[in-house]
């Protein structure tokens, strides 16, 4: 389905903040404002993966195989709640598009933290990330040409979202100032993690408010354990696959790399009307094949790229069970139900 947009951004000096956990809402500080204003501003959560490493965690928890974005797996509120509301304090709501698949429309429907319709971008089948990135990235061509998009997975966890805001924002504040690459955020390891994928920065290309940008000379897709410590020993930094870029920064890359499958989107979004997404989508993502951004995009145009090292943010990518069990408190009685999972993995 493509979103129906109003014509106008409201003001969002009016607005208040949705706030998860029902506590009651609060009013925007004056600088958050002044960076939510930037009206080119928009944000995409992927949130239409299977979570396929986690379901029998999600399984034990739910009673059903639920991916894990619409679980609660750490604090009160699910992985999806937790990412809309991190991201509210840099993207407006009305800007943040959340891109799900359509088998898990009994999930997303019945989320605490409901997406209003029109923000929703339903995949007909989940078919990777880089069918869901670019679907989103041709709504928003059609939108907003010359915006600024950042893709944020909705299944992380962060020491801390104002820290998380800070690196962010400079991303979005260096990508509006050039346009032709694609900013990530990078976090400086504490482990030599061999299950992540890793970025090996180059020499320094930006710097502004403390936050520097390097160039990218490679990904490393989930490398070896030994290379793994060489990267962590050189400088490399984990991927955090957070991307900030240009909407047309985003499709050039797509052209260079899979081209295929942009010309496969294009000749359906010329004769796409909104009455008639859903049979032309399932046609579409039918006949085209699952790809994976980070390997066939990112992997494939270091060049296009920038990295942003989040110092002093902890993150991790909440993909398997075992760094679940990490990240959530002690004694708790999540943790126990959680046990033997860990112990079988």
């Amino acid at each position: 389905m493509f979103a129906k947009w109003p014509n106008t951004v409201p003001d969002v000096r009016a607005q208040i903040q949705f706030n998860p956990t029902r506590s009651g809402p609060r009013r925007r500080t004056e600088e958050e404002v002044c960076d939510l204003e930037d009206s080119n501003r928009w944000a995409v959560i992927l949130a239409g993966g299977d979570g396929a490493r986690l379901l029998p965690l999600t399984r034990l928890l739910t009673g059903e195989d639920t991916p894990k974005q619409f679980c609660v797996l750490t604090g009160n509120e699910t992985l999806l709640a937790q990412t809309q509301r991190r991201i509210s304090a840099i993207v407006p709501r009305q800007r943040t598009l959340v891109v799900v698949t359509r088998t898990h429309e009994r999930y997303f429907t019945r989320q605490p933290a409901c997406v209003p319709d029109a923000n929703l971008l339903v995949q007909p089948s989940n078919r990777g990330t880089a069918p869901a990135i670019l679907y989103s990235l041709t709504c928003l061509h059609a939108m907003a040409p010359r915006g600024v998009v950042g893709f944020f997975p909705s299944d992380h966890q962060f020491n801390s979202d104002a820290q998380f805001a800070n690196c962010v924002d400079q991303a979005y504040k260096y990508a509006q100032l050039h346009g032709d690459r694609v900013f990530l955020l990078g976090i400086p390891p504490d482990s030599p993690e061999a299950d992540y994928g890793w970025i090996e920065p180059g020499r320094a290309l930006l710097s502004q408010g403390g936050c520097d940008a390097f160039e990218v000379c490679r990904f490393w897709e989930k490398p070896s354990g030994d290379k793994a410590r060489d990267l962590m020993d050189g400088g490399g930094l984990w991927n955090t696959f957070i991307m900030i870029g240009r909407v047309t920064a985003f499709l050039d890359l797509i052209r260079s790399s899979l081209p295929n499958l942009l010309f496969s989107f294009n000749r359906v979004s010329v004769t796409m009307r909104p009455d008639d997404t859903s049979a032309l989508l399932a046609e579409l993502y039918a006949r085209i094949p699952a790809s994976n951004f980070s390997r066939e995009v990112l992997v494939e145009c270091p060049a296009n790229l920038a990295v942003l090292p989040a110092r002093g943010l902890q993150w991790t990518d909440l993909g398997v069970p075992e760094r679940v069990m990490r990240t959530i408190r002690p004694n708790t009685r999540r943790k126990r139900m959680m046990v033997p999972l860990a112990c079988d993995e």
